[in-house]
């Protein structure tokens, strides 16, 4: 009897377990992602995403950088100002020396192929990247 609710207990316990690893891992994030959308919210959380037509895109690439071929700084669309900086994807933050504040960490968040860069506005401003 104490060899089944071993085996029993063993079981349970084995099959309980999951992998709690992060699922928007570092080799998901690298890569190049497109800009797709942006939001500008005009104040009391009335904002929502508007498509835009752009080439900007940005690379997370796995030694830490990410290049940009538009401005990592701002929520711009424009293609025309190359930039880039380096990331964590521990933190889920990235910083540029081409910032006016070169020491300010923007954050991001990303799910599976969905990417969103926060900007450091009173109210929310965000950029919404679709892996390529």
């Amino acid at each position: 009897m104490k060899k089944i609710v071993f085996t029993l207990f063993t079981v349970i316990i084995l099959f309980s377990c999951n992998n709690n690893g992060n699922p928007n891992s570092n080799t998901e994030l690298i890569g190049n992602w497109k800009l797709i959308e942006v939001l500008a919210d005009p104040g009391g959380g009335s904002g929502t995403f508007s498509s835009v037509e752009s080439e900007k895109t940005i690379t997370f690439k796995s030694g830490g950088t990410i290049p940009s071929n538009g401005t990592l700084c701002t929520m711009s669309i424009n293609s025309d100002n190359q930039t880039s900086g380096t990331y964590s994807s521990a933190e889920s933050t990235f910083n540029s020396s081409d910032c006016n504040n070169t020491d300010y960490n923007f954050t991001f968040e990303q799910n599976a192929s969905i990417l969103i860069i926060n900007y450091p506005y009173i109210e929310p401003c965000k950029a919404k990247y679709i892996k390529e």
